[in-house]
């Protein structure tokens, strides 16, 4: 029975590598798999599939219309899957982050830990079935560690991520430092993108004790080269509230630099956020010295704001 493999909507780096990483290795172990994606690569994930000549995956807006079963990589919440998830059977999950929204009318298989990215787990996948990573995939897997990680500065960084790097980078070949700040430098070009495309190329939904808040983050080398196009943002996030149902949209302005974010913040409750991080928004907008995770620095003071 053949499945389908993919990350989550709006995919980064590591949604579209890790699909493809292990739907590698589940065809090595028998399984009938391909690796999919809920939408086009952006442009670091583009500069990686070219850099590893390997193809980017066809996109889909559904499964059930394909296959009955499917495994998720990089997520499992409902909100940030396919839109009929609910229609199909999840029979593996390998993710990094909480747990939300999820609920399954079988057994499955799911492999969650509190690593830095997806990537990471699925190499010790390799590992516990004896299953050599190729080159390519090395590589692309390595890039995801990369990205997630923003060249190991990130708070999630563990180090399991930390060795998993260096393995990597010895199977695939490559320079991890030099060629990760290449990779993280090819997914700031700007200029090109619509103000729709920079707030919804890295969004992720979430339900904070019933108030919908959405969160995009945009990693570049100058804030101000966003900043600039501020009265366009923030016509486009009304808009996308408006039109989807968004309560509050927190747009994540990141320098992979110097690892600070800027908060654009439209929407209400604005009062939560000057709670979650106990400072005020100045026209809307706050500066966070050393913050560049949403997983770990953005949703969880966010959701206790929500709850308390």
């Amino acid at each position: 029975m053949k499945e389908l493999v993919f990350g989550h909507k709006n995919p980064d780096t590591d949604a579209i590598v890790a699909a493809k990483a292990y739907s590698y290795l589940q065809n090595k172990l028998g399984a009938d798999t391909e690796a999919v994606a809920l939408g086009e690569p952006n442009e670091e994930t583009q500069f990686v599939l070219d850099y590893f000549n390997e193809p980017a995956p066809r996109v889909i807006k559904t499964a059930s219309n394909e296959v009955d079963a499917v495994m998720l990589i990089d997520h499992n919440e409902a909100q940030q899957s396919v839109d009929d998830i609910k229609d199909v059977q999840v029979t593996h999950v390998v993710d990094h982050h909480r747990i939300a929204n999820f609920e399954t009318s079988a057994p499955l298989y799911y492999h969650a830990e509190p690593l830095g990215c997806s990537s990471t787990i699925i190499l010790k996948e390799f590992k516990q079935h004896g299953v050599e990573v190729p080159a390519n995939i090395a590589g692309m897997m390595l890039s995801a560690i990369i990205s997630d990680t923003l060249l190991l500065k990130s708070p999630t960084t563990t180090d399991e991520d930390v060795a998993a790097v260096k393995e990597l980078a010895k199977i695939a070949g490559v320079d991890y430092k030099k060629y990760g700040l290449d990779m993280l430098k090819a997914g700031t070009n700007l200029a090109s993108k619509s103000d729709k495309t920079l707030i919804s190329q890295d969004a992720k939904s979430f339900d904070m004790n019933g108030t919908q808040v959405r969160v995009d983050q945009i990693n570049t080398v100058d804030l101000n080269e966003v900043f600039d196009r501020e009265d366009g943002l923030r016509a486009a996030i009304e808009k996308q509230n408006k039109e989807n149902g968004y309560d509050l949209f927190l747009l994540m302005v990141t320098n992979i630099l110097n690892s600070d974010t800027r908060l654009l913040v439209v929407g209400e409750p604005q009062s939560v956020v000057e709670q979650a991080f106990g400072k005020k928004l100045e026209d809307n907008k706050m500066d966070l010295p050393g913050v560049v995770s949403r997983k770990k620095q953005i949703v969880p003071p966010l959701e206790a704001a929500f709850n308390a």
